[in-house]
């Protein structure tokens, strides 16, 4: 998970075709260059043994598109083919924040926005 929250980061559109499962993988992928990740926080991810083939993580990330901000948050199911965990599918939401001067900055940095990101 933590991989592919770094190729949205980057823009790294071929890795994130190549970590996505072949079953549910789109045959291209546009990444909207105006979206800045903020911030990963992962809310949850159950422990897979060994010999697991499939494994959840739930998470909330933060994105800054000009003067909006916003979170995701999903469920995301992975299905391990050899070594490799693959991006399945999941079940996600988006919600708009409105941070104030004074509220903590939504990247997570711990300061006020107006001397953060704002």
């Amino acid at each position: 998970m933590r991989s592919r929250y770094s190729a949205f980061v980057l823009g790294d559109n071929a890795y994130l075709l190549q970590s996505w499962h072949p079953d549910t993988r789109p045959e291209t992928l546009t990444l909207d260059a105006g979206v800045r990740w903020r911030r990963l926080e992962i809310l949850g991810a159950p422990a897979a043994g060994a010999a697991a083939t499939e494994g959840t993580v739930r998470f909330v990330a933060t994105q800054q598109q000009g003067n909006q901000w916003h979170q995701l948050t999903e469920l995301s199911r992975f299905t391990r083919i050899g070594q490799h965990w693959l991006y399945r599918d999941g079940d996600a939401g988006m919600r708009r924040l409105d941070p104030g001067r004074n509220s903590p900055c939504p990247c997570g940095r711990g300061r006020k926005f107006k001397h953060c990101c704002g």
